[in-house]
């Protein structure tokens, strides 16, 4: 019995060390990096090593972020990919291995192969071990497993994009809320402004001081501004019920703190970090980047696939017509045998499996050089935001100033029987379309930070980064869903 094993052992290291791997092995596609943005940011730390929530100064948007994290729906969904992707692995990986199969068997009767006569009763008792396994001699198991471990760092990153956009829409959505909650504030002084308003007119009309055009401009000013209330409250209910979907919860009101977007949100000047550091940073890039080599890893497999296969099975064991004295030397067996199994002629099936693969592989280097032009599009276009949406709040409240100031003068005026009433509602007009517009303005410069945060590929720290925030993000991962660092692709 030792001979017949070390017989197998032989056969079977030989054939391992006669594989290779076919197929190319991954590299990375060259992509043109900017040396850096048009739009200059302030030197320093990179944005992606912020505590970026610290800065708007809001335990409850914070609280909202972690509960986010732990109870939103996609991040449960993106975290179970990675459990099947990691089992998906651990099943190709098996394929490299021997598989070894127990048998035991007894059997007792008069139908049994070889009984000379009906009637004669026979035995056959069998206790074995069975060993198969494909040798790869051309590297189709292995490339099988770099795919599917690249696939497996795909899922991972894929899981870090959802985080990144699960925090930037709880921040966007929150500073919505802040917003609307401003308008309808503005909103409801207005609609109070416009009301004393219509009272004082309609007493001037009865009176007969002014004409019956004046109640009804007064009258349609006010409709406006309550249309107005109904609509951003409808928008404000909308907000919190996605808010709410996004906590992982079923739609209701969202707790927020005092400040409106005037008081809450402080912009400081933004360091945009280095472009090389985005290819790196942005879970995307990966994630774009590990699905490539894990098809890359595919045109081994299929070019594997074209030619012979080595299989070798080896059976060893125990077998007796008697059940006494079984475990006997006398009664051991053993086989080894191999198979080759090769195409011949398959009508270029082999060789188009292998173009088909190929196609694929371009079109993910494709998709991954427009990942990567897409990434530094949106730092750019963020850093616009940021000074373009900057000044032109200054400007929105340079505006409200002198629009406050044209109202209350224009209803002096009126009072003062200068102007027409037309003057009145023209400046009040202007007044409530400015403040509406001031407070939309200053929620999308914030909002700026938020989306230039998102286009960094901030907030998946690095162990480093995540000890100096003090396990904000491990803190917030779903039971069970602890993730090792990526690894580097195993060409």
């Amino acid at each position: 019995m030792i001979r017949a094993w070390r017989h197998i052992a032989i056969a079977m290291a030989t054939a391992l060390t006669a594989g290779c791997a076919m197929g190319p092995d991954y590299e990375r596609p060259e992509v043109p990096v900017p040396e850096g943005y048009e739009q200059q940011a302030v030197p320093g730390e990179s944005m992606a090593n912020l505590d970026w929530w610290e800065l708007f100064d809001d335990p409850i948007l914070v609280d909202l972020i972690r509960a986010a994290l732990l109870n939103n729906k996609e991040m449960t969904i993106a975290a179970a990919r990675i459990v099947e992707a990691r089992a998906a692995l651990g099943f190709v990986r098996a394929d490299q291995y021997p598989n070894v199969d127990g048998t035991a068997q007894g059997v007792r009767g008069n139908i049994l192969p070889g009984i000379p006569e009906p009637g004669s009763i026979n035995e056959q008792w069998v206790l074995a071990a069975g060993v198969s396994w494909e040798i790869d001699l051309w590297g189709k198991l292995r490339r099988s497993t770099e795919s599917a471990r690249a696939q497996l760092l795909a899922t991972e990153d894929a899981r870090q994009a959802v985080t990144i956009t699960l925090i930037s829409d709880v921040a966007a959505t929150y500073l919505l809320l802040l917003d609307l909650d401003n308008q309808i504030e503005i909103s409801e002084r207005t609609i109070g402004t416009r009301e004393d308003s219509l009272e004082i007119i309609q007493a001037r009309y009865d009176k007969g001081t002014v004409p019956l055009i004046d109640v009804n401009q007064a009258q349609i000013e006010l409709g406006d501004a309550v249309a107005n209330l109904a609509q951003v409250v409808r928008q404000r209910e909308r907000a919190e019920n996605r808010l709410s979907v996004l906590l992982g919860r079923n739609p209701g009101s969202i707790l927020r703190s005092d400040m409106t977007t005037r008081e809450a949100i402080h912009v400081p000047g933004i360091p945009a970090g280095l472009p090389s550091e985005l290819l790196e940073r942005r879970p995307d890039v990966r994630q774009a980047e590990q699905e490539l080599a894990a098809q890359t890893a595919r045109i081994g497999v299929a070019e594997a696939l074209r030619w012979p296969s080595l299989s070798l099975t080896g059976t060893l064991g125990l077998a007796s017509n008697e059940l006494d004295n079984f475990i006997s030397s006398d009664n051991q067996a053993w086989s080894l045998g191999g198979s080759l199994l090769g195409p011949i002629f398959d009508a270029g099936r082999g060789r188009s499996r292998v173009e088909q693969e190929r196609a694929r592989t371009e079109q993910l280097i494709s998709a991954y050089e427009l990942t990567v032009l897409r990434a530094f599009e949106e730092v750019e276009n963020s850093l616009v935001d940021i000074q373009t949406f900057r000044d032109e709040a200054r400007a929105r409240e340079a505006q409200t100033v002198a629009a406050q100031s044209a109202a209350e003068l224009s209803r002096a005026r009126y009072n003062g029987g200068v102007t027409s009433f037309l003057e009145v509602l023209e400046s009040d007009r202007s007044l409530f379309r400015t403040e509406i517009q001031a407070s939309k303005t200053r929620r999308q410069q914030v909002v700026s930070l938020v989306t230039l945060y998102k286009a960094l590929g901030g907030g998946w720290a690095t162990q480093e980064e995540e000890e100096a925030a003090g396990g904000f993000y491990q803190a917030t991962l779903p039971p069970g869903s602890d993730i090792p660092a990526p690894a580097e692709p195993n060409p």
